[in-house]
């Protein structure tokens, strides 16, 4: 029992994740200047100003990247571990993220009709960008390659399967884009 103690003492430490399964260092998040230390030593890069709440988790931490005055809220699941990209979750400055968001780089494959799923492996990981100052709604599902424009938002409870551009609002399953959001100066 000691052994197994021990073991999953140093998993815990080590592993590239963090979450409320991971006892031995979740408790850190409750504590901001833990939660500080603990997320710049386990993230790509993760700003001074960032927030990383508890109930949220994070796989693959090295490969993700979180700016300024990002808040990563409880039920956010960032999915950014894969082997073929360095960094695959990049989220920039000022980005406004709901609670329950979910963001995946890669996919199971199913194209072969002949083996479980579970046998046939992931397909190619696709990097996911949030640029500057986007908002995403609660509970929201943004699929592996998208890229969610500066200043554009994307409505709860929406999946997200193509790119959205800048300045645009998208809602829906798939989220379309409905409209633009004009610049004062234009009004």
């Amino acid at each position: 029992m000691l052994i197994e103690l021990r073991d999953k003492l140093k998993f815990w430490a080590n592993t590239d994740r963090i979450g409320p399964d991971i006892y031995g260092t979740y408790w850190r998040l409750f504590l901001k200047s833990k939660m500080l230390k603990l997320c710049k030593r386990k993230f790509n890069f993760f700003a001074d100003t960032a927030d990383f709440r508890p109930g949220a988790y994070a796989i693959g931490c090295s490969q993700i990247s979180i700016g300024n005055r990002v808040v990563i809220r409880p039920g956010t699941m960032l999915h950014g571990e894969t082997e073929t990209l360095r960094e695959s979750i990049l989220i920039e400055d000022d980005v406004l993220i709901g609670c329950g968001v979910h963001i995946y780089v890669e996919n199971h494959r199913f194209d072969n009709p002949d083996l479980p799923i579970i046998d046939q492996g992931h397909a190619q990981a696709l990097k996911v960008v949030l640029k500057k100052g986007c908002w995403i709604g609660a509970n929201v599902i943004i699929l592996p390659g998208v890229t969610v424009g500066e200043n554009a938002v994307i409505g709860a409870g929406s999946i997200v399967t193509k790119s959205i551009p800048n300045f645009a609002v998208a809602v829906g399953n798939p989220a379309r884009v409905i409209k633009s959001i004009k610049n004062r100066n234009e009004i």
